[in-house]
């Protein structure tokens, strides 16, 4: 990893998802830019940055899941964004300390802040990969991944909040297919996505232009269309649903779906 190369791409003049994200989760990583645009978004959209914080706890319980009660040791999470409280291998490691985690982002802030996903337990191994998601056969072949995964062996594939950043033009399904493909029976696909199905038309315009003017390419889908993305797969009970209502904690109160707006899902690639 060369953070030399790293701050000459790093543009502060433009919002980033990955520092947009930053900023509403609380942390100290983002700019001007990142929260002039997340503002922005938060005009329509007033519970974003409950959204933001309740996919990440969907994430947690998720991995929680996969570790505790799937047996999957093996996690390729793409999108990964700045590091926070409760990463990937934070979580699978407490549970399974021989996992291995592959993170993958292309932002080259969140590469300066690489060293702290990299923070194996001794019997696991994490890797970090400067890579993005529209170019899947880098990350699927890079020798870092190939180094840390056996791609034999079952892996959950995290793509949490990151396909509403691609648009239609981008051929998102074909993506995720491609991703899908190489991994071994057993695996799982875990994917979160902002969605429309509670936005009338008139909430929907007001949210598509405040997206617009936010400078982040952005494009919520219903339901029907998150659901695509889990065509061919066995998926894990609740099934797709509200990301508050994915197997929640019962000890604590959730929002209303509709607040939140993010739907999540967990699938068993057969």
């Amino acid at each position: 990893m060369n953070s030399e190369s790293a701050d000459a791409r790093i543009d502060t003049s433009k919002p980033h998802p990955a520092r947009r994200y930053d900023y509403w989760l609380g942390g100290k990583d983002n700019y001007p830019a990142d929260r002039e645009s997340a503002d922005a978004v938060a005009e329509a959209f007033p519970t974003v940055q409950l959204s933001a914080v309740e996919n990440r706890n969907f994430l947690r319980r998720a991995v929680g899941y996969l570790t505790a009660e799937a047996g999957i040791r093996q996690f390729l999470d793409i999108g990964t964004g700045l590091p926070t409280a409760g990463n990937v291998h934070e979580i699978a490691q407490g549970i399974a300390p021989e996992s291995r985690i592959v993170y993958v982002d292309n932002d080259p802030i969140v590469l300066l802040h690489a060293r702290e996903l990299l923070n194996s337990s001794p019997e696991g191994r994490t890797a970090y990969l400067d890579a993005d998601l529209r170019a899947p056969q880098r990350i699927l072949t890079h020798p870092d991944l190939l180094a840390t995964l056996d791609l034999s062996k079952p892996v959950a594939l995290m793509v949490v909040a990151v396909m509403h950043f691609l648009t239609d033009d981008n051929h998102p399904y074909e993506l995720i297919r491609e991703l899908i493909e190489p991994l071994a029976p057993g695996s799982y696909l875990v994917m979160s996505h902002a969605t429309s199905d509670h936005l009338d038309e008139e909430d929907l315009a007001r949210s598509t232009a405040a997206n617009q003017r936010s400078g982040v390419p952005f494009r919520l889908r219903t339901g029907a269309e998150f659901g695509k993305f889990f065509d061919g797969l066995t998926l894990v009970p609740p099934g797709i649903t509200a990301v508050t209502l994915w197997r929640p904690e019962e000890y604590r109160p959730h929002p209303r779906p509709e607040a939140v707006s993010m739907l999540g899902g967990v699938a068993r690639i057969p």
